[in-house]
């Protein structure tokens, strides 16, 4: 089953240096849904260590429950943050919206 389109929740404004928890969730798809998060249309990678972005962001991206954990957020993190919940049937994308560091 395809999934549906994801819920997604990411706050409008954190203080730089704080930590941010941006959800994203669907429960129509089978399998299971994987999440991948995108800020500006770029795909974060799961692992922010491997990211060839000269951006120095920590990041924790769990692709099982759609959970994006900033550990401090500094401007670079500032964009407009849209998840795409995939599974073998298809995917399905939230809107985008803005975080302001």
């Amino acid at each position: 089953v395809k999934p549906m389109t994801p819920r997604c929740s990411v706050p409008k404004a954190v203080p730089v240096g704080k930590s941010a928890s941006l959800h994203c969730h669907e429960n129509e798809g089978f399998p299971k849904s994987t999440y991948s998060w995108y800020r500006n249309s770029e795909p974060l990678s799961a692992d922010s260590k491997s990211s060839t972005k000269p951006h120095n962001s920590s990041y924790t991206l769990n692709p099982a429950t759609g959970t994006l954990v900033f550990h401090a957020v500094h401007k670079g993190d500032t964009g407009r943050y849209s998840c795409i919940a995939t599974n073998d049937a298809g995917f399905a994308k939230c809107e985008e919206q803005e975080m302001e560091v």
